[in-house]
């Protein structure tokens, strides 16, 4: 059914970055509708993200993705303690194998301080080694960046959305736009969406809507990243996050302690041309396996709780792909890689100077008037809801029946059991659901008043 009155601003995507622009936008007087295809926010690329927090000391200097990064960095660090995101600093270290890499390291250093920050430090193999004893022979050197940090990429999006309805924003997901009509003054997305401006945020479709409203420039060609998570009993063997020296087309595999307690290992990097393959491969975890084994042997004698594998939204460019067309009052926000993650917020601030710049007449709403968010805290490191109240229903990630209760109905309900597993961690641990989903679906058919066959559906 269409609206008598249209939107002030449609945002075409709910992942990270789409979700920010979204909250950012309900912080005005304006109607702001955001559109997904999926079943939830955050449930595409969002949700397979190494779950770093970067500093962007790597990034390379000048572009639009290392202003960005640098500033959503210093945002989402301060954001994420307010609404109750999980966030750990641990800082990382870049490891070199070898001569090539070992003399690549003092450039690191200076295209980190060109990007603004000054943080690193040159060590030598015995320096490297003291910091991380379980990796493996043959480290050269090693380049410390100490303030990198672990961040919970599932409640991110959740809370960005989450306090962008809250403040009034209309969330339309399950909604793939089937049309796109731009009028003189009402843009026409089919499903009876009227807009006056649109922000494309959607991610691995971004290039085919950017051709939907008439424009050119970038064709997105996914990357896939396949990753294994470790059992928590293997957190002891890091500190911090070891990353590779990176090369022109990647960053390469890393292993990472995640606020969830457990390690990751990964990401491949496989330019694909199917956009729904998020499938693992034997070859990807193969490759995994032979790196993890060199980085880490002792890793490798560990449990894997699960594989997974992510699509990048890639383009033929080395940068975000930001434009804006004020003759059509729309916002392109492309390309955005697995720094996404860390620059949504700043992409957000971006996309809105760009909708003004477009005509949108921006009012802050006053500040006593904007509703506030608060997260259930995730993250291992923090108090869970367990240890105060409820009945666990979930014993490897402990989480309660209260927490399942709350993740069906609150104001973004979860409506499938990926839903439920990124807004509690539950069926997200050792036995990935073997001993608990029946419970789980009886209590979230109870919760939410959809019946079981509903919920057992939604998690095939």
């Amino acid at each position: 059914m269409t609206h008598d009155r249209p939107y002030d601003v449609a945002v075409i995507g709910a992942g990270v970055v789409g979700s920010a622009v979204a909250r950012l936008l309900s912080h005005h007087q304006l109607r702001v509708v955001l559109v997904d295809s999926g079943p939830d926010v955050g449930a595409g690329t969002s949700k397979a993200n190494t779950a770093i927090l970067h500093t962007g000391f790597d990034a390379t200097p000048g572009t639009i993705e290392s202003r960005l990064v640098a500033r959503g960095y210093a945002l989402l660090r301060t954001y994420a303690p307010q609404v109750g995101i999980a966030i750990e600093h641990t800082g990382a270290v870049l490891v070199a194998w070898n001569d090539e890499q070992l003399e690549a390291l003092p450039r690191l250093a200076e295209k980190a301080a060109a990007n603004g920050y000054a943080g690193t430090e040159l060590h030598d193999s015995a320096a490297v080694r003291a910091l991380e004893p379980n990796l493996g022979d043959g480290v050269c050197g090693g380049l410390l960046v100490p303030d990198e940090h672990l961040i919970d990429p599932w409640s991110t999006p959740i809370a960005f959305a989450s306090e962008a309805v809250a403040n009034g924003v209309d969330v339309r997901l399950n909604t793939a736009i089937d049309r796109v009509s731009v009028g003189v003054d009402v843009h026409d997305l089919g499903h009876g969406i009227l807009t006056r401006f649109v922000v494309n945020a959607a991610g691995l479709h971004g290039d085919e809507l950017h051709r939907a409203f008439g424009f050119d420039g970038f064709t997105i060609r996914p990357r896939r990243g396949e990753l294994i998570v470790f059992d928590k009993l293997a957190r002891p063997l890091l500190t911090r996050t070891i990353l590779p020296v990176p090369t022109s087309t990647t960053k390469g595999v890393l292993i990472t302690p995640t606020v969830f307690g457990n390690v990751m290992l990964g990401p491949t990097a496989d330019d694909i041309d199917d956009r729904s393959a998020t499938g693992s491969t034997s070859s990807g975890v193969a490759r995994l396996l032979e790196q993890g084994r060199r980085i880490m042997p002792r890793l490798l004698d560990e449990e894997v709780t699960a594989v997974y594998a992510g699509l990048r939204a890639a383009t033929e460019h080395s940068d975000y792909q930001i434009t804006s067309e004020p003759s059509a009052r729309y916002v392109c926000l492309g390309g955005i890689r697995s720094t996404g993650l860390t620059s949504s917020m700043a992409l957000a601030e971006e996309a809105v100077i760009r909708l003004g710049q477009c005509g949108l007449e921006l009012i802050p709403k006053p500040e006593e008037e904007l509703v506030s968010v608060r997260m259930t805290n995730l993250g291992e490191a923090f108090t869970r809801p367990y240890q105060s109240s409820g009945r666990i229903v979930c014993h490897c990630e402990r989480v309660t029946d209260v927490e399942i209760a709350a993740a069906c109905t609150g104001p973004l309900p979860a409506t499938d059991i990926d839903g439920l597993r990124r807004r509690t961690r539950a069926l997200a641990g050792r036995c990935q659901g073997f001993y608990c989903t029946a419970e789980i679906v009886t209590l979230a058919a109870r919760a939410s008043g959809k019946s079981t066959a509903h919920w057992i559906g939604a998690s095939r």
